[in-house]
């Protein structure tokens, strides 16, 4: 299982929700903005909409990212399916894992997940092949998902008489032949067998934290846990991204919260947060991302944003992306007529 090319195509353009809101952006410059929150905001959606169009360069080997925080709440599983689309939407093939027996991921994708549908469960429990239970994401090409049912809430159970119980997800990744570029599993707000899984298939840790009272509540025994699987099933696991949700600009508490966790975790942190949201709440309920939902409202463009800079983390591939966008650039520059440059 590997990425199959190192650069992505141009985004595709979204498919509008049923509110979705049309916005006439410009591609060219912006002036400069009021020094105001709104001024501020505003300036911001625009470079964010002017980089989407860019594309972003594919990682050379499949990463596989498992969005873990055993806090309820803090929106684990609107990350994972909101930077799959937005990843997606940047070119990647990504598939979304749903390890929550609620299979909220799931219902956020516009995939069926009944109890006579083939499930990560089957995978688990029965070793199906995961080719068996993929399904394409209606709406956004390049994106996946394996559907969860609620006969995976007895998973727990099942998995401790098995063999090679906290490995069987790793297996079923390693068999899978199609090639991907990112695999995010959406882990539930607990840490059993089913979170041990998911820890031992993938490479990297993604923490949602939000911007609330209590934030670092239990994240000190995550990170443990985090130690005692890289030490005894999986070394090549690490935390490598923490993202802020439901963050609110106009209160004190989230940027002390904000500033809290960048001090104890600087180098993990995305400078893009994740405000609260309407449109990201509402989303789901129509089977859809925020991405397709409502693509110029601003949880859209922050998901976009933050999946640039999840993207962009590698050295290697930041490099490589940085001399395609200049050769870009020359290119445009070379193509128009003189005196218009």
């Amino acid at each position: 299982m590997r990425s199959d090319a190192n650069t992505a195509g141009p985004m595709a353009e979204p498919v509008p929700g049923p509110r979705s809101e049309s916005m006439d952006v410009s591609r060219e410059t912006p002036p400069p903005m009021d020094d105001t929150p709104i001024g501020r905001a505003a300036q911001q959606a625009v470079e964010a909409m002017n980089r989407a169009g860019e594309g972003l360069p594919r990682p050379e080997q499949t990463r596989v990212m498992v969005v873990a925080n055993q806090k309820g709440g803090v929106g684990k599983t609107t990350t994972t399916v909101n930077l799959a689309a937005s990843l997606a939407l940047h070119g990647a093939r990504v598939l979304v894992i749903d390890l929550d027996p609620q299979g909220n991921a799931s219902t956020a994708l516009g995939v069926d997940h009944h109890s006579e549908v083939p499930s990560i469960y089957d995978v688990l429990v029965e070793s199906m092949p995961l080719s068996d239970v993929v399904k394409p994401v209606p709406d956004v090409e390049g994106l996946f998902c394996a559907p969860a049912t609620i006969d995976l809430a007895g998973a727990e159970i099942e998995l401790v008489s098995l063999v090679a119980r906290e490995s069987r997800l790793q297996r079923a990744l390693s068999a899978y032949e199609q090639p991907l570029d990112y695999v995010l599993i959406d882990c539930p707000p607990s840490l059993g067998l089913l979170t041990v899984n998911a820890l031992v298939a993938g490479a990297e840790v993604l923490i949602p934290i939000q911007c609330e009272y209590y934030a670092l509540e239990g994240l000190g025994q995550l990170l443990r846990n985090v130690d005692l699987v890289k030490g005894h099933l999986n070394t090549r696991l690490h935390v490598s991204t923490i993202i802020l949700t439901m963050y609110d600009g106009r209160t004190r508490l989230a940027s002390q919260v904000a500033d809290e966790v960048r001090s104890h975790f600087s180098a993990e942190v995305l400078r893009t947060n994740i405000p609260r949201s309407v449109r990201i709440s509402e989303a789901p309920s129509y089977g859809q991302t925020v991405l397709t939902y409502d693509p110029g409202s601003s949880g859209s463009l922050s998901y976009l944003e933050a999946a640039r800079e999840i993207a962009l983390r590698d050295p290697n591939v930041q490099q490589r992306h940085e001399e395609s966008v200049q050769q870009l650039h020359q290119q445009q520059n070379s193509t128009m007529p003189e005196g218009t440059q």
